[in-house]
């Protein structure tokens, strides 16, 4: 991470984890034709954030989120509320 991001109160800061471009038969997919992410990795919560910490893959309400472009580098931010669960470890 380029630039630090501090949220606030109960945001997290996350990147987004690409999906693959090549379906599980072999086809690749065009970038038009690729869901948005719905994975991302945390790299920073506010000081309220309980169930979540910096490293945890997360699951996320898909319409939820802010996007912010920032050094070249993309982030979202969400609300603790807005994450459905985390991916294991």
């Amino acid at each position: 991470m380029s630039a630090k991001i501090t949220p606030l109160a109960e945001w997290v800061v996350a990147e987004p984890v690409e999906r693959e471009a090549k379906t599980a038969s072999g086809l690749y997919l065009p970038d038009n034709a690729k869901e948005k992410p719905v994975m991302a990795k945390v790299i920073s919560v506010g000081k309220d954030v309980k169930s979540v910490k910096s490293g945890d893959k997360i699951l996320y309400k898909e319409y939820s989120t802010t996007e912010v472009k920032l050094d070249g580098s993309e982030y979202i931010l969400v609300k603790e509320e807005d994450i459905l669960a985390t991916v294991g470890k």
